[in-house]
């Protein structure tokens, strides 16, 4: 049986999994809203995943919500002004569980590559995104890849 990456991880499964590392790492009440609309223009992190899948997992911030992001993650106080390279440390970090959650869903064994910030790499068919919006901030997660993901088979265990 062959199946796209869309079909092995779902727009559903993707809001799931981020909710859960949302939770975790920025807040048990804080929560991510579906949005419906497209990924915003803002900062990126992603992290690569490579084995019988190879592609990416995208976290995209509008500009406004990093700031904010990283007061929460880190436990900032309101009036606290985050440095730049604690920003990207927390975007880089999501990014990175957002990949392992999203590697454990995947078939085969698979290796994250280390979590980088900046442009990603771009958007291949068969992409899966989530927009949401969390504290008003618009938020995008994308597993993208190829349309094609690896077949999946089964083997039979001798009884």
């Amino acid at each position: 049986m062959t199946a796209t990456i869309a079909e092995l991880i779902t727009v559903e499964t993707v809001t799931d999994v981020a909710g859960e590392v949302w939770s975790a790492m920025v807040g048990a009440d804080e929560v991510l809203v579906p949005d419906g609309g497209s990924a915003p223009a803002g900062t990126s992190a992603w992290v690569t995943v490579t084995g019988p899948w190879n592609g990416a997992v995208v976290l995209t911030c509008s500009p406004s919500a990093t700031d904010d992001l990283t007061r929460a993650v880190l436990q900032l106080r309101p009036d606290e002004e985050p440095e730049a390279e604690d920003v990207d440390d927390v975007l880089r970090e999501l990014a990175n569980i957002l990949g392992g959650n999203v590697k454990s869903l995947l078939p085969g064994p698979s290796v994250l590559g280390l979590p980088e910030t900046g442009t990603p790499p771009p958007a291949r068919p068969g992409s899966s995104t989530v927009a949401v919006s969390w504290r008003g901030h618009p938020i995008a997660i994308t597993v993208q890849g190829a349309t094609e993901a690896p077949e999946l088979t089964t083997t039979e265990v001798p009884l």
